[in-house]
Formats: C-alpha cells, sequence, structure tokens
C-alpha cells in the first residue's frame, strides 16, 4: 500500500491544506496470491473510500488509530482523508468552504492526479462522529456520486435537535486548571440562525425527502453505532428517517462498544470485507 500524505493549495480553502490517500501497490499478499504481475498497468483504476474524520481530528486519524492501510491494501481499495479542522464539513459564511472544497475540488483533483475512478459504483464515503454527519451529508446531497455510505457513531445534524448541540462541556477540576483547554465550536458560529437551518441548504434530512420524491435513491447506507455510545439514539434516527423514506438502508448497535477507535476499527473491517460493494480487485482497461 503506497502511503501519500499530500499537501496543497485549495481554491475554495484559500490556504494550503494537507490530505492522505492510500493507494493500492505492490504487496506481499500478491506475491503469496499469485498476483505480482498484475500490479501496475497502463490505464487501470481503483474504487475509492472518501473517509471523513471526527471532531478534533484531522487526516492523519484513520492512519494512526485504525488499520485503514491494511484493510485498503487487501481489498484493493483507494482511501482519500480529507482534513476539515472543526469546520463539520460546511461551508464557513464568512471563511473556508469546507464543503466545496470537499464535494467539488477534492475528488475532481484526486481522480485528476491518481488512477480513480469517478464512476458511482465505485465510489463510496463514509465517516465517525462528525464525520458521520459529513458523510450522510454528503450522500444525501449529491445522490448520484456514491453506490454506498458507512455512517459511524453518528449520522447528519437533525434540524430539530441542532439546537441541542453546544461545546463540550469540561470537567470543574480542568476548567479551573485550563480555561482555554480543548474549545469545540458551537453550532451557531457554523452555521449562523439555527432557526434557518431546518429546510436550508445544510439540512441533509431535507434534501434524503426531496431525493425520494424525485426517485433518486440509489446510494446504500449502512449505520452502525457501539451500544455504550451516547451518539446512539442520534445514529438510529438518521437510519429510521431514511427507512421510513423507502432507503436501502441497514443498522447495527454492537454492545459492549462506545464512542473509541477499537469500534470504529471493527466497523471499517467489517464495511470493507462485507458491506460495501467492493470489487476487492483493482479495474483494468477493457473491463466493465
Amino acid at each position: 500500500m503506497a502511503l501519500i500524505k499530500m499537501n496543497f493549495l485549495s481554491k475554495y480553502l484559500g490556504m494550503q491544506t494537507n490530505v492522505t490517500i492510500c493507494l493500492p501497490s505492490f504487496s506481499f499478499a500478491d506475491v503469496m496470491g499469485g498476483r505480482a504481475g498484475e500490479n501496475y498497468v497502463k490505464g487501470m483504476q481503483y474504487q475509492t473510500l472518501y473517509l471523513l474524520h471526527g471532531g478534533s481530528g484531522d487526516d492523519s486519524d484513520y492512519v494512526n488509530f485504525s488499520n485503514i492501510l491494511r484493510y485498503a491494501d487487501d481489498h484493493k481499495l483507494a482511501v482519500v482523508m480529507p482534513a476539515d479542522h472543526n469546520a463539520d464539513y460546511t461551508d464557513a459564511e464568512h471563511g473556508p468552504k469546507y464543503w466545496k472544497y470537499l464535494t467539488k475540488e477534492l475528488p475532481v483533483m484526486c481522480q485528476s492526479l491518481f488512477a480513480l475512478s469517478d464512476r458511482q459504483e465505485d465510489n463510496f464515503v463514509g465517516g465517525l462522529s462528525m464525520g458521520a454527519h459529513g458523510a450522510m451529508k454528503w450522500a444525501l446531497m449529491d445522490p448520484d456520486r456514491f453506490a454506498a455510505a458507512l455512517i459511524m457513531s453518528g449520522a447528519a445534524r437533525h434540524p430539530d435537535i441542532i439546537k441541542n448541540f453546544a461545546p463540550l462541556k469540561k470537567p470543574k477540576q480542568l476548567e479551573e486548571m485550563d480555561p482555554d483547554l480543548m474549545p469545540m465550536p458551537e453550532m451557531k458560529y457554523i452555521y449562523g440562525d439555527l432557526d434557518a437551518f431546518k429546510g436550508g441548504p445544510h439540512d441533509a434530512y431535507a434534501a434524503a425527502k426531496r431525493n425520494a420524491e424525485a426517485g433518486k435513491m440509489s446510494t446504500k447506507f449502512f449505520f452502525t453505532c457501539g451500544g455504550n455510545d451516547g451518539s446512539l439514539g442520534r445514529c438510529r434516527q438518521g437510519y429510521e428517517e431514511l427507512k421510513a423514506l423507502g432507503y436501502d438502508a441497514s443498522f447495527e448497535e454492537v454492545p459492549g462498544y462506545a464512542h473509541e477507535w477499537d469500534f470504529w476499527d471493527l466497523s471499517l473491517r467489517k464495511a470493507i470485507r462485507e458491506w460495501l460493494p467492493i470489487r476487492h480487485a483493482a479495474m483494468y482497461p477493457g473491463e466493465e
């Protein structure tokens, strides 16, 4: 597996940013599997998983805390991991346009520079916690882009409960020790007037309804959450609302896990091996 840490100037962010990319390459598994001569063919392409990190994270999270490199290499899957920097995968009203960067700039750039397929059936999106919001939002706002979406430990921001999301409250002893420790953005600073959120340009649930009315529901959704995770209700709500609209959606609650990397690593392994419609092989010129 080739691991690329790429730094480039984004026109929508107005600054340099990082993206981490996994690309399948020659491996010992190819030798053992008798595929050593099939690694590099001009015109070949890979299926791609866009993987979105959670709050306080960046593009290095999955590489540092999960086995995504091994899973992707074993199944010949490219993985693109952008950095969002607590922007909630949304355009700031007077700042960087993280939503436009994610949905308009990043895929085009990656598909131009690397051997990545642009077909819907070859593209997937996933995310955890804040990244679950971003992944579900992207899949619903752009219904012709992804074959499947993996939603871990969260869901898109819901218009009926978005006002409940306040900055994480620190224990009193930590507040007294350092009042500036781990500041988290409030939703109103990201989205502006929260009373106008429902039905607006950031409302993924409104997009889900529009898609259903138009018959654009080709993306499959896989929701999963630990049984001890405080995000369980929100994750289940996302699943239930899409299921009620007629989406192909499934939900799994895994007992004994909380908001933690052991669970997310387990979910990634299961998704890549079983849930996502992955070919488990590169696509070569002339193949359908």
